[in-house]
C-alpha cells in the first residue's frame, strides 16, 4: 500500500489511481533559457522514483512533462524580463533557438541521470489557442481584469486563495510579495497575458483579444496540464519553491473555473544547499550534470547522493559528500560484478517485501537502499541474490543489470599524451608532476612495452 505524502493536506494519504489500472501525473519542466541545475534535476530523480515506484505497485502511470518556453518572468511573477529573451540576447540567438538549445540539454541530462523520459512533452508555446480560450472562459465567470501591462487574475475573487501555501496565516501587504504592478487590485494578483512592450516586438508575441502578447507562466502550466490529463488529475508534481506562487496560482485557476482542486495530490521535493566550493561552475555559475562528469563524477553518483537522502529533506551538497556518494556507487557495482549472471530465478519474497515496504512509506529510498545493502551482504544464493536486486533496481534507476565499459575521459587521455611528450623531450621531472596530477584525479598512468595505459584507482 503506497503511502505519499500530500503537500496540500500537509499529511501522508494512501495513494490509488482514479481509475484504478492507470495513474495520471504532471510535473512542471524547465525553463529552457539556459541549463539546468543539479537543484532542478534532484526534483526529476525524486519525480522518476515516484514513477517508478507507481509502476512497482503494478499501475500503469499517464507521466506529462512540459517544457516553458515563453512566459516565465526573471521574477517568476510579473516583473522583469521574460527568461527566455534573456537568454537570446545573453547567447545571440533567437528565443527560438534557445529553447531549442536547452531543450536538447535538458533531455540529455534526464538520459545520463537515468530518467525515465515522460509519456509526452508539451510546449507552452504550443498551446497558446488553447490558453488564450482558458482565460476568456475565466474572464466571462468575472476573474479577469485589464490593466495597462496585462490581463489579471482576480485572486480575492476565490475564497480559499493561497490554502496550499498557508498564505491565510501570513500577513499580505500591497508589495509584500512582489514590486508592486501598477493597476493590480491585489498583491497576490497574477498575470494571465502580458501585453508586448509598446515599440518593441518580441521574439515571441500572439494576437489575443485584449492585445498582442504572451501567456503568463501560472496559466501555461494548468491549461497544459488539464488538457492534457483531465482534471483531478492523480499528482502534480515540482519543487518545493513552486508551493506560495507557482502551484498556488495554478489552484487558483483551476478552482474558479472548474469549482474543484486541479490534482488530488501535490508532491513537493526539497531543495539542495549548495556546500561545494571546488566543484566546476563554468556554466554561468551554477553546478551542472556536464560539471560533475568534469569533476570525474558520474552522473549516476549524483543520483545515488539523491536516494540517500528523503526527497523532503534537504541535501547539503559538497565535494566531500559526493566522494562518498562515488565510493558507494563504486562498491555496489563492484558487489554486483560479483553476482552478476544469467538467471531466471525470482526475486527473493522477503526481501522484495522490505523494499516495497520501505519504498511505499512516502519513497523511503535511505530505507531502500538499506534493504539492498542487507541484501548484497546476505547467504542467498547468487542467482535468487541478484535477480532480488535487479527487482530493487526497477526503483532505484541506478543501472545496476549495466556492465559499464571504463571510459577514460578526454582530459585524463590529454594528460598521458601531454606527459609522453615531454618524457621524449627528456623533461622527466616536468612528466612526473602530469602522473601525479592524474593520480590525484583518480587514474594511474603506466608504461608499458605496448606503451602507454590508463588506469582507473
Amino acid at each position: 500500500m503506497l503511502k505519499l505524502y500530500n503537500t496540500l493536506k500537509r499529511k501522508k494519504e494512501i495513494f490509488y489511481p482514479q481509475d484504478e489500472k492507470c495513474a495520471r501525473i504532471y510535473a512542471c519542466g524547465p525553463t529552457v533559457y539556459f541549463y539546468s541545475h543539479i537543484g532542478n534535476m534532484r526534483t526529476y530523480i525524486s519525480e522518476d522514483v515516484l514513477r517508478r515506484t507507481i509502476l512497482y505497485n503494478g499501475y500503469d502511470v499517464k507521466h506529462i512533462m512540459n517544457i516553458t518556453d515563453v512566459g516565465h518572468l526573471t521574477s517568476d511573477e510579473d516583473e522583469g524580463e521574460d527568461k527566455m529573451e534573456v537568454g537570446a540576447k545573453r547567447d545571440g540567438i533567437t528565443a527560438w533557438d534557445v529553447a531549442k538549445k536547452y531543450t536538447a540539454a535538458f533531455k540529455n541530462d534526464l538520459k545520463e541521470l537515468n530518467i525515465i523520459k515522460p509519456t509526452a512533452w508539451i510546449k507552452a508555446t504550443d498551446t497558446i489557442k488553447e490558453q488564450i480560450s482558458f482565460i476568456e472562459r475565466l474572464e466571462n465567470k468575472g476573474y479577469v481584469y485589464t490593466t495597462d501591462d496585462g490581463v489579471y487574475f482576480d485572486t480575492s475573487k476565490v475564497s480559499d486563495y493561497g490554502k496550499m501555501a498557508n498564505l491565510a496565516n501570513v500577513d499580505q501587504e500591497p508589495g509584500a510579495r512582489v514590486e508592486p504592478v501598477p493597476g493590480k487590485k491585489n498583491p497576490e494578483d497574477f498575470a494571465l497575458w502580458k501585453f508586448s512592450p509598446k515599440g518593441k516586438k518580441r521574439d515571441m508575441e500572439w494576437d489575443s483579444p485584449w492585445g498582442k502578447g504572451f501567456p503568463g507562466w501560472h496559466t501555461e502550466c494548468v491549461v497544459m496540464c488539464i488538457n492534457s490529463l483531465g482534471i483531478p488529475i492523480d499528482i502534480h508534481c515540482g519543487g518545493i519553491d513552486h508551493v506560495p506562487v507557482h502551484h498556488t496560482n495554478e489552484m487558483a485557476q483551476a478552482e474558479a473555473l472548474y469549482n474543484q482542486d486541479m490534482a488530488r495530490f501535490w508532491f513537493h521535493s526539497e531543495f539542495v544547499d549548495i556546500k561545494s566550493k571546488k566543484l566546476s561552475k563554468s556554466k554561468g555559475n551554477i553546478i551542472t550534470v556536464e560539471s560533475l562528469k568534469e569533476e570525474m563524477f558520474s552522473p549516476l553518483d549524483y543520483r545515488y547522493l539523491c536516494l540517500s537522502a528523503h526527497y523532503r529533506t534537504k541535501i547539503n551538497f559538497s565535494s566531500s559528500a559526493m566522494r562518498t556518494a562515488k565510493s558507494a556507487m563504486e562498491s555496489l557495482k563492484s558487489k554486483v560484478k560479483e553476482i552478476r549472471c544469467e538467471t531466471t530465478a525470482r526475486a527473493n519474497e522477503a526481501y522484495r517485501r522490505e523494499f516495497l515496504e520501505n519504498i511505499n512509506d512516502d519513497l523511503n529510498t535511505p530505507k531502500a537502499l538499506a534493504t539492498t545493502w542487507k541484501l548484497l551482504r546476505s547467504d542467498l544464493g547468487k542467482e535468487e541474490k541478484y535477480a532480488t536486486l535487479l527487482s530493487f533496481d526497477r526503483v532505484l534507476g541506478l543501472r545496476l543489470d549495466k556492465e559499464e565499459e571504463e571510459k577514460i575521459p578526454y582530459s585524463i587521455k590529454n594528460l598521458a599524451k601531454e606527459r609522453e611528450r615531454l618524457r621524449k623531450e627528456r623533461k622527466f621531472e616536468e612528466a612526473d608532476k602530469i602522473r601525479k596530477e592524474a593520480e590525484e584525479k583518480g587514474y594511474k598512468i603506466e608504461d608499458s612495452s605496448q606503451g602507454t595505459r590508463i588506469k582507473k584507482i
